[in-house]
């Protein structure tokens, strides 16, 4: 059944270096009440690992982790009807105010958390497309996930 739901607002600490885009929370972060609650998701294994850390273990730990960090997450749907957790069920979308959200949190960069999150970016916000990379989503669905390309585009921004 679809259902319309609600993401979150975004998270930033102020100086960011970095915002991550995913698409829109999934039951399970919708359930814990924060980004990538579903612990199968790779995002936090692979983003606590770039920088040495392990992955903290409850909600407040994570923002510290991110505003220690310098890091802005957010979603590029702010609500839409969505079956359970699947990008390929958005449907009637609401599109979040990203140039906005970028120019306030101070980040210099986007890296978008899988195609859905870069192709809504990508046709709504055209002028942040230079300062945007795509990345493989850290979804668990994603059998093609590769974290050295996280690793990589982490170290051009935090070199």
């Amino acid at each position: 059944m679809t259902e319309r739901v609600k993401g979150f607002p975004p998270f930033c600490g102020g100086k960011c270096r970095v915002l991550v885009l995913g698409s829109f929370p999934s039951v399970k972060s919708r359930q814990t009440g924060f980004y990538y609650g579903n612990p199968q998701n790779r995002f936090w294994r692979t983003v606590c690992g770039f920088f040495g850390e392990e992955v903290p273990p409850d909600v407040e730990g994570k923002k510290a982790f991110l505003l220690r960090r310098n890091i802005a997450l957010w979603d590029v749907v702010l609500s839409c009807e969505i079956q359970g957790s699947s990008d390929a069920s958005i449907r009637r979308e609401e599109v979040a105010k990203l140039d906005e959200v970028f120019l306030n949190c101070g980040a210099k960069a986007i890296l978008c958390n899988g195609k859905k999150a870069y192709g809504v970016l990508e046709a709504e916000y055209p002028a942040l497309l230079p300062v945007t990379e795509l990345m493989p989503s850290t979804s668990p669905a994603n059998p093609r996930f590769d974290q050295e390309v996280w690793k990589e585009a982490l170290g051009r921004i935090y070199k």
